[in-house]
C-alpha cells in the first residue's frame, strides 16, 4: 500500500469533484478508468466514509483497480494527488532537471514519473474561468509546427533528447511494430486450392469410393512464426540507447499478433541476465524498473565475449532451436582479449536463423570498423544497422521484412578488407 499522509479535508470541501479529478489523472496515467467507475467510487466513499486514511485508500482501490499491474501507478497517483507535502516538490524537481533539492534525496520508483506527468499535464490543461464577455469567442490554436516537430523527433539522437522529447519518443516507440515473414516448414496441410499434390489424401479418398479416383487432393506447406531473441548491451556507453530500445522491445513482446511466436530478452554488461519474464509485465515502467534491479551490471563495464559465451552455452539450444531471429544491440567496444569474440559470434551466427546487429555508433557519417571488437564481430552478422533514433528503429522493421537486407554490412566489410 502507498505511504499515506493525513487527509485534512474541510467540511465544505468538494470531495466528489476531487474524486472525479483523481479518476481523470488515473486515466491519463494509463489506467482503464471511465465515468462509471468514478461514480461508483463517489458512492463507495459516501457509504464507507473517510475518517481513516487506510479505509479511504482501499475504498478507492477497490473501485479503480482491476489488474495487479496497475497498483503501482495507482499508488503513486494517489500519493501525489491526495496531498503528500514533499512528494509534489520531488516530482516537480524530477520533471525539471534544472531544479535541485528534493530530487537528490532519492531516485524515482516505478511509475512515479508517469504519475507526475499525468497530474501536471492535467494542471496545465485546466482552462481559466472566462468572464461573461469572453464566453463563446473562438480560440485559435496554431498547430502548424506539429508535424515538423514529429519529423524532427524521429531523426533526433536518443542521447540528445530532452525529458519531454524522451517521453514523446517512448510513446511513439510503443506504437511501432516489427513485422517478420513467416517460416515455411516441411510439414504440409490439405488445402482445396493447394500448389502441391496430396497423393496420400487422394488414395484415402479413392478407398472410400471403391478404388475409383474422382478428384486429386492438394496440399500446401505449413507456416509458423519465428522467435525473436534480443541481446541488449546495458553498459555505460549504451545506457541512453538501451533504455529506449527496451521500451520498444517491451511493446513488441506485449502486442498480440505482432508476428512473433515468442520474444526472449537478455541484457549484458559484465554478465548475462535473462529479463524475459520481467518484460512480460504489462506496465512498462514497472517492467524496466524490475529489469534494472535484476541486472546488477547496469551502466557498468562491457564484456561482450563473456556474455555471448554464456548465452551460447546456457541458452542457445533453448531459444534458438526453432529458427529464431537475433537482435544484437551493442556498440561493439570490446577489446577481444584472446580472440574469443570472433569465435562466439560465429557460433551465434550459425545457431540463429538471422543475426541483426544494431549499433548506435553507425549514426556518424565517418564511421569505420577500426575498433578491435567491431572488426571481430562484423563478418558474422547478416545485417548491420544503426539504432540511435526512432527513424532507425522504423528502418529496422522494414529490414526484417526483407530476408536479403544487409544494411551497412557489405560496405563496411569492403572497408575492412582494404584496411
Amino acid at each position: 500500500m502507498a505511504d499515506l499522509s493525513r487527509l485534512d479535508i474541510p467540511d465544505d470541501g468538494k470531495l466528489s469533484h476531487n474524486i472525479l479529478h483523481f479518476a481523470r489523472a488515473l486515466r491519463k496515467a494509463g489506467l482503464p478508468v471511465g465515468p462509471g467507475r468514478a461514480i461508483d467510487a463517489i458512492r463507495a466513499v459516501e457509504a464507507a466514509g473517510f475518517s481513516e486514511r487506510g479505509d479511504f485508500y482501499h475504498t478507492l482501490a477497490a473501485c479503480f483497480l482491476s489488474r495487479p499491474e496497475h497498483r503501482q501507478v495507482f499508488d503513486q497517483v494517489f500519493r501525489l494527488y491526495w496531498r503528500d507535502p514533499r512528494f509534489l516538490e520531488h516530482m516537480m524537481s524530477m520533471m525539471l532537471p534544472a531544479m535541485r533539492g528534493v530530487a537528490e534525496e532519492r531516485t524515482a520508483r516505478a511509475a512515479e514519473k508517469r504519475a507526475a506527468e499525468a497530474l501536471l499535464d492535467g494542471v496545465e490543461r485546466d482552462l481559466p474561468d472566462l468572464p461573461d464577455a469572453e464566453v463563446g469567442e473562438e480560440i485559435e490554436i496554431n498547430a502548424q509546427q506539429t508535424q515538423s516537430a514529429r519529423e524532427r523527433l524521429k531523426t533526433l539522437d536518443f542521447e540528445q533528447m530532452s525529458t519531454a522529447e524522451v517521453a514523446e519518443a517512448k510513446r511513439m516507440l510503443a506504437k511501432l511494430r516489427l513485422p517478420v515473414p513467416p517460416i515455411r516448414t516441411r510439414r504440409t496441410r490439405s488445402a482445396p486450392h493447394g500448389k502441391l499434390p496430396d497423393w496420400r489424401g487422394t488414395m484415402r479418398a479413392a478407398l472410400r469410393q471403391g478404388g475409383e479416383i474422382r478428384d486429386f487432393a492438394q496440399k500446401n506447406r505449413r507456416t509458423r512464426w519465428p522467435n525473436l531473441v534480443v541481446l541488449c548491451d546495458i553498459s555505460g556507453s549504451m545506457s541512453a540507447y538501451s533504455r529506449m530500445v527496451l521500451h520498444f522491445v517491451h511493446a513488441v513482446a506485449n502486442t498480440q499478433g505482432a508476428g512473433w511466436a515468442r520474444v526472449h530478452a537478455f541484457t549484458f554488461g559484465t554478465r548475462l541476465t535473462n529479463i524475459t519474464r520481467t518484460l512480460a509485465t504489462r506496465d512498462v515502467d514497472a517492467a524496466l524498473a524490475a529489469a534494472g534491479a535484476q541486472a546488477p551490471d547496469w551502466e557498468g563495464g562491457t564484456r561482450i565475449a563473456g556474455a555471448l559465451h554464456a548465452f551460447n552455452r546456457d541458452w542457445s539450444r533453448r531459444v534458438l532451436g526453432t529458427g529464431a531471429v537475433v537482435l544484437l544491440i551493442t556498440d561493439g567496444l570490446d577489446r577481444d582479449e584472446g580472440g574469443r569474440l570472433a569465435a562466439e559470434m560465429e557460433r551465434l551466427h550459425l545457431s540463429a536463423r538471422r543475426l541483426v546487429w544494431i549499433n548506435p555508433l553507425l549514426r556518424w557519417d565517418g564511421f569505420a570498423p577500426r575498433a578491435r571488437g567491431i572488426r571481430a564481430m562484423l563478418p558474422h552478422v547478416d545485417c548491420f544497422r544503426a539504432g540511435h533514433s526512432i527513424q532507425a528503429i522504423e528502418d529496422l522493421a522494414a529490414a526484417l521484412s526483407s530476408a536479403h537486407d544487409s544494411g551497412e554490412r557489405d560496405r563496411l566489410i569492403r572497408l575492412l578488407r582494404h584496411s
